[in-house]
């Protein structure tokens, strides 16, 4: 398909050319009059052309691949491109202008309705058949929640399903899906991987795939938990967006985690239904999944959302529900193929242990990748089992959690707080954080046990009026996952930025992390270790390397909804100072007063060159 759009774009050239066009492939046509001065600043037109304000042009595109252009200019001149399509869907030449409109369908059915002409059909086989596959009738925002082993993923993710008429709950899995994504071309690790992302090395396009490979990804391989918010479009509305995703599959972006990402392009194609549906204006910075869902949902575009649970969802669910001898059963059947004794165990019991191991053992097919082939067997064998007992399943199926990610806290927020020095200058202190969520932030709505926040910006003013940078945590990352008798997780954390420590006037430069692990329940009591490794440099450290190697610990509870409270304290054992280690301790309570305003308060004591005890209290302010 995309080799047969470079064709009608060089061919495009071709009978432009004087004496070029085929004489018995010429049918008389008259190009229409459009008024191009003003057509060309059309709200429409800007968003098929995915055209933007820019600070060097009046406009620039957000697509950078040159075949989705017709002008050579098209990129950063909306007037030009324009011109260029009138000529190329209306030229005498019929081959090459049928061509033409079934590359850019979109574009030619907004220019008939510029005059009042209903869009005659078009006869474009691929076209054609490529709408009969997906018959569409709806569309599906679907968010799968956060993934924290993967950079791309640490803010969720979203794509849209294409719902047939008539579709069900069963059938739902086979229909298309629509998933913008960094196309990769080489193999770059994590770190790589998240540098190439920020500074838009990757080209992104879209892609249309079965809706159960997505599921497969994301709720099976990745155990990631999957809302579908239906949205409420018309027909008409559903096809002016597919008709311009037909265009776009020959347009490549730069990929960017922040702003140009999956969530941010998504939106730019859905906002094609209507002439004055405007979604991207308000994400100029950066666009995270969770608030690109929030705008869809404030713009009452969309119906109540389905929850689809993950693999470790279930699995935990379930494991909840037995008891140790029902578990320890169900560990000899996974393990050593020993089933249930019908002597031992009830109807009912046997029915929980060999549901259960089926899950389990699914669970680790995908996430341990054991041996298809063997593993295929036992779950067939544990089936057959199941389906010769004649009772009912003893577990109930996974409650939808109370809030949804679209109803969780902003993901950007303001502070503003005051800090009490025993050894310095009391001062107040203005904070602000892009993205995203910390551990004391309500927890509503996002991953319990999981901090991903970006930016986070503290300026401090003491009493006598001197004003200091006190803290820019550029990545402050943990995944406390707690492990327990199903999941034995990692625990990790990274943090990079520079600060102040013990509230010295000078700062340093350094990064942090570590790993351990983490137990209890991640939305209730939940203690952790650590094993933390740090790297610092600066005025602080008379600008010399100075690394340590110690332990971090904490613990975090959730009294009821509202109420958020820990303990943390971490010591390093210092390589090269001028002293031989470094402690602190922090306590705190955040009360989240409202979804999106908190107060927290915190008590501290750090002791590296000097010793210092702080109180502080922010009150916070989510957007």
């Amino acid at each position: 398909m995309l080799k047969s759009r470079w064709i009608a774009t060089i061919a495009l050239w071709l009978v432009s050319l004087p004496g070029m066009a085929n004489q018995q492939d010429v049918s008389p046509i008259e190009v229409p009059q459009f008024d191009i001065d003003v057509l060309s600043q059309d709200a429409y037109w800007l968003k098929l052309g995915h055209y933007l304000p820019a600070l060097r042009y009046q406009y620039k595109s957000t697509v950078d691949s040159a075949t989705f252009f017709l002008s050579i200019h098209g990129k950063t001149d909306p007037k030009q491109e324009l011109q260029a399509t009138i000529l190329a869907l209306y030229q005498p030449d019929m081959v090459q202008r049928q061509m033409m409109r079934c590359t850019f369908p979109a574009r030619y059915a907004w220019l008939e309705k510029q005059l009042s002409h209903p869009m005659p059909p078009l006869d474009c086989p691929e076209l054609n058949k490529w709408q009969e596959a997906m018959a569409p009738d709806k569309l599906t925002l679907v968010f799968p929640t956060a993934f924290m082993n993967n950079p791309s993923s640490m803010f969720g993710h979203t794509l849209l399903r294409i719902d047939a008429l008539n579709q069900n709950k069963n059938s739902e899995l086979v229909a298309y899906a629509i998933n913008f994504a960094a196309q990769p071309q080489t193999d770059d690790n994590a770190a790589l991987y998240a540098f190439k992302g920020l500074v838009g090395s990757y080209p992104g396009r879209f892609t249309v795939m079965p809706y159960y490979k997505k599921v497969r990804e994301y709720n099976d391989i990745e155990s990631r938990d999957i809302w579908e918010y239906p949205l409420r479009f018309t027909h008409a509305e559903v096809e002016r967006v597919l008709l311009h995703l037909w265009e776009l599959e020959q347009a490549e972006f730069d990929y960017y985690f922040f702003d140009e990402n999956c969530s941010y392009q998504l939106l730019a194609l859905l906002q094609l239904a209507n002439h004055d549906l405007d979604l991207v204006s308000q994400f100029p910075y950066a666009a995270t999944p969770s608030d690109t869902v929030k705008a869809l949902v404030d713009a009452h575009l969309t119906e109540r959302p389905d929850y689809r649970a993950a693999f470790g969802t279930r699995l935990l669910h379930e494991s909840d529900f037995v008891d140790e001898r029902l578990y320890l059963a169900t560990r000899r059947l996974k393990e050593e193929g020993i089933y249930p004794d019908a002597d031992e165990f009830s109807p009912s019991e046997q029915a929980a242990i060999l549901e259960f191991a089926y899950e389990w053992l699914n669970f680790e097919l995908y996430d341990e990748g054991l041996a298809r082939n063997i593993t295929a067997k036992q779950l067939t064998n544990i089936l057959i089992a199941r389906s010769k007992l004649d009772a009912p399943s003893p577990y109930p199926d996974v409650p939808q959690p109370h809030t949804s990610p679209d109803q969780g806290h902003g993901s950007a927020r303001f502070g503003l707080g005051r800090q009490l020095h025993q050894a310095s200058s009391d001062r107040t202190e203005f904070e602000w954080r892009p993205s995203y969520h910390d551990l004391f932030d309500a927890q509503a709505g996002f991953i319990p046990g999981a901090q991903i926040s970006f930016g986070d910006l503290g300026i401090t003013m003491d009493d006598q009026g001197i004003t200091r940078l006190d803290h820019w945590y550029i990545v402050d990352a943990m995944a406390l996952a707690p492990s327990n008798r199903v999941f034995d997780s990692l625990a990790w954390n990274m943090k990079f930025g520079l600060d102040r420590p013990d509230s010295h006037q000078l700062h340093r430069l350094f990064i942090n992390g570590g790993a351990g692990k983490a137990w209890g329940r991640a939305d209730g009591l939940h203690v952790y270790g650590l094993i933390n490794g740090e790297i610092n440099h600066g005025p602080l450290t008379d600008n010399n390397w100075v690394t340590g190697v110690g332990v971090r610990a904490g613990m975090l509870y959730s009294l009821g909804a509202q109420h958020r409270l820990g303990i943390e304290g971490d010591w390093l054992r210092l390589l090269g100072d001028t002293v031989l280690s470094r402690s602190q301790v922090n306590a705190t309570w955040n009360w989240s007063i409202t979804t999106n305003t908190a107060l927290r308060s915190e008590v501290g004591y750090q002791h590296w060159y000097s010793e210092e005890m702080t109180g502080k209290i922010t009150a916070y302010f989510y957007y």
